[in-house]
C-alpha cells in the first residue's frame, strides 16, 4: 500500500489548519483580569489581547418575594 505525495500534503494541510484553529478559539476566548484603574467594583475581560470590556460587578439580588413581604408588613400607629 502506497501513499502518494499529495495524500500527505493534505495531511500535513489539515493538521496546520486544525493547529490554527486550536490556537484561535483559545485566543478570542475572553480572560478575566481585575483593573487596578477601576478596584474592585468593576469585572473586566480581554478578548484576544486586543478587546477589552469592563461591567460593573453584579449585587446579590433580593428576591422579589421579600421586598413584597416588607412592604406589606407597615407598622401601625397607637
Amino acid at each position: 500500500m502506497t501513499i502518494s505525495r499529495l495524500s500527505l500534503k493534505a495531511l500535513a494541510i489539515a493538521v496546520v489548519v486544525a493547529a490554527l484553529a486550536t490556537a484561535a478559539l483559545l485566543l478570542a476566548r475572553p480572560q478575566p483580569f481585575e483593573s487596578a484603574v477601576l478596584g474592585t467594583d468593576w469585572e473586566c475581560t480581554q478578548t484576544a489581547f486586543v478587546l477589552t470590556t469592563c461591567a460593573p460587578r453584579v449585587q446579590q439580588a433580593i428576591p422579589a418575594a421579600e421586598t413584597s413581604r416588607k412592604e406589606a408588613i407597615r407598622p401601625t400607629r397607637g
